[in-house]
C-alpha cells in the first residue's frame, strides 16, 4: 500500500505500469486482485514503454494502441496479427496460457516465405522443423502425422511454400482458440480502457 501511494504521488511516471496502477481502482481491493493487476501491468509495461525526450519533462502519455486499433483487432485475427502492438499483445497473452509456440511458429513461417536464397531456405527450414515440428522438439506444435511427414520430406528441397499447410493449420487453431479467448481476456479489456484514455 505504501508503494502504491508513492507511485500515485510520483510526478515522473515513466511507464505504462505506473499509469495502470494510478488508473485502476482494483489495486486497492485485495491482495489477489493486486497480484493479477501487477502481472497484467508488467506485461503491458514490457510491451508499451513510454517514450520520453531528454529535453522535455517526463509525461504520463502512453504509446499504446489507439481506440481504432483495438476495435480493428476484434474484427479479425488478420487485423490483430498485422498490427505490431496487436501481435505483441496476443503473443504475451498466449505465453500466459502456455501456447506461445503457435504464434511463434506462425511468425517463423511468415519470415521463411520472404527468404530468396536457396541455401538459406534449406538451413532455415531445418531450424524451423527442429524447433517446432520434430517429435520431442522444445516448442512442438499440434500437427497431424501426414502434415509432419510431408514437411519432413520437403526438407530435402524446401520452397517458400513448404510450411504453408502447417501454417494454415496453426492459424486455424489460433483463430478458433486463442483469439476468442484473447478478446474475452482482462488484458484486452485493459488495452481498450487505456486506448480510450480511461
Amino acid at each position: 500500500m505504501v508503494r502504491l501511494a508513492k507511485m500515485r504521488k510520483s510526478t515522473s511516471d515513466s511507464s505504462l505500469e505506473r499509469l495502470i496502477y494510478c488508473r485502476n481502482p482494483d489495486t486497492t481491493t485485495g491482495q489477489k486482485e493486486m497480484k493479477q493487476t501487477n502481472w497484467r501491468s508488467r506485461m503491458l509495461f514490457k510491451t508499451f514503454p513510454v517514450r520520453e525526450s531528454r529535453h522535455t519533462l517526463p509525461q504520463r502519455k502512453s504509446y499504446g494502441p489507439t481506440t481504432e486499433e483495438v476495435t480493428q483487432w476484434a474484427q479479425s485475427l488478420d487485423n490483430l496479427l498485422s498490427s505490431k502492438c496487436g501481435f505483441t499483445s496476443l503473443r504475451l497473452f498466449m505465453k500466459s496460457e502456455h501456447c506461445e509456440e503457435n504464434i511463434e511458429f506462425w511468425m517463423a513461417c511468415e519470415e521463411f516465405r520472404k527468404i530468396r536464397s536457396r541455401s538459406k531456405l534449406k538451413s532455415r527450414a531445418k531450424t524451423i522443423y527442429d524447433e517446432f515440428i520434430r517429435a520431442d522438439s522444445p516448442k512442438e506444435i499440434n500437427l497431424d502425422f501426414h502434415t509432419k511427414e510431408s514437411l519432413h520430406q520437403s526438407l530435402l528441397i524446401p520452397t517458400q511454400s513448404s510450411f504453408k499447410a502447417a501454417q494454415n493449420r496453426v492459424y486455424f487453431l489460433m483463430e478458433h482458440n486463442s483469439y476468442p479467448r484473447f478478446l474475452d481476456s482482462e488484458l484486452y479489456r485493459q488495452l481498450c480502457r487505456i486506448a480510450a484514455g480511461e
